[in-house]
């Protein structure tokens, strides 16, 4: 056996792949499944490049089976991996996947786990979430709350082992208003046609085109009626 990790990983990959032309070679892990937040990706592209074949044998996942302990959403969620430890990038990748209508993953360890759901708590809100760890040991634990709640049960007291955090997805948004949509097909029509103008607004608010389209009209009419007016 030998060690392929994100220290060595570039160091050892043409080793392997050259080994790989006379011996079977085994990509393992002792903690999940291997590709999975890990270098590994590169040695399947690297050994499917030199023309040997790849298998998979699957395994253990520490993200899949916190979501089966969660009790949140799985039909679409995202596996983030491990967020950024300083807080400006942090922040900035939790502005970036809070838009995405889908179950959250994420690894992290127990140092860093309060300041992680505080700051998921400042920038996502109060969707409900839950903390897992230790899954398929002992002392396996699966803790669930509204973000805000998680975060200060675990502000000052960081458990122990491997955590993943699941994060439900964002409610339902609000219904457009007729003057959010007014404000658009006024802005549409400055650039494009009627009929496109009324298409592009109801593709971006779900909206009925026919009924933009006579809105539109409306509003072309009124405009038209004001500058010969004036």
């Amino acid at each position: 056996m030998v060690p392929y990790h994100d220290h060595n990983a570039d160091q050892m990959r043409p080793q392997l792949i050259a080994r790989m032309a006379t011996e079977a070679v085994a990509l393992v892990s002792d903690a999940g499944t291997p590709l999975i937040s890990d270098p590994g990706y590169k040695l399947v592209r690297d050994a499917r490049a030199a023309g040997h074949t790849v298998v998979t044998i699957p395994g253990p996942c520490a993200a899949v089976a916190a979501l089966t302990l969660a009790g949140l959403p799985t039909d679409r969620f995202l596996f983030a991996g491990f967020l950024p430890a300083k807080a400006k990038a942090r922040s900035e990748a939790i502005a970036e996947l809070g838009a995405i209508r889908a179950t959250l993953v994420l690894y992290e360890s127990g140092p860093r786990l309060g300041a992680t759901l505080a700051a998921l708590a400042e920038g996502l809100g109060d969707r409900d979430a839950a903390v897992t760890r230790e899954i398929t040991k002992r002392f396996e634990e699966a803790v669930t709350g509204t973000l805000p709640v998680l975060a200060a049960r675990y502000a000052d007291a960081p458990p122990k082992g491997e955590i993943v955090i699941v994060v439900g997805p964002p409610g339902a948004p609000p219904p457009t208003s007729a003057e959010d949509a007014d404000a658009a097909l006024i802005e549409a029509l400055t650039r494009l046609p009627i009929a496109k103008a009324a298409g592009e607004v109801a593709k971006k608010f779900k909206l009925d085109r026919k009924e933009l389209y006579a809105r539109a009209l409306t509003m072309k009419g009124e405009a038209e009626g004001d500058s010969q007016s004036g």
